[in-house]
């Protein structure tokens, strides 16, 4: 998670904290917090969006839920998840393999860019063709030919997405993420 830019790493568990901290210091996570409540988790998440402004909450069970809804993003693991988390969660991951999870999160940042870059390709191209049909250089005609073009290459540059390697490079880093168990 902190090489696919995560700054920091939460476990928020029902656990003992002597569970919880011997397997946080085992996978690098940065605040281990055991014994904790439903209620308490909802407390740490919103404690981190306070702090952080964004935040993953990652959950498989109905204690974790309310935690999920009450982050920016709720993670459920799909296999082992429960109902109840897999309903409430934002995203949920076919595989329980945490490592997912950071390439989730670079898949939803490229996403992001591809998106944002589709969107002012397409409002550019169309506020130049208006601009040169009121000046009287384009006819509606062209002006429709080059929306159907713009169209299929805001189409094609989408479809990039299907070409990312699983293990693509860091982006810039993302507030927080509350892993629980």
């Amino acid at each position: 998670l902190h090489e696919a830019g995560v700054e920091s790493v939460m476990m928020l568990s029902g656990d003992n904290q002597r569970t919880v901290d011997f397997i946080a210091k085992q996978v690098g996570i940065d605040d281990p917090r055991g014994d904790l409540l439903p209620d308490d988790k909802v407390g740490a998440v919103k404690a981190l969006r306070e702090k952080y402004g964004v935040v993953g909450m990652v959950g498989d069970g109905v204690n974790d839920a309310p935690a999920m809804a009450t982050a920016t993003v709720g993670i459920a693991m799909g296999v082992a998840g429960t109902d109840a988390a897999i309903e409430t969660a934002d995203i949920a991951l076919m595989q329980d393999d945490l490592a997912k999870i950071a390439e989730t999160i670079r898949l939803g940042r490229r996403t992001l860019g591809i998106i944002r870059f589709n969107i002012a390709f397409s409002l550019s191209l169309k506020l130049i063709f208006l601009v040169l049909t009121l000046m009287g250089y384009a006819s509606l005609w062209l002006a429709i030919m080059a929306d159907t073009g713009a169209t299929l290459l805001v189409v094609a540059n989408a479809l990039r997405l299907l070409r990312i390697k699983p293990d693509a490079p860091a982006a810039p880093p993302l507030a927080a993420t509350a892993v629980t168990r």
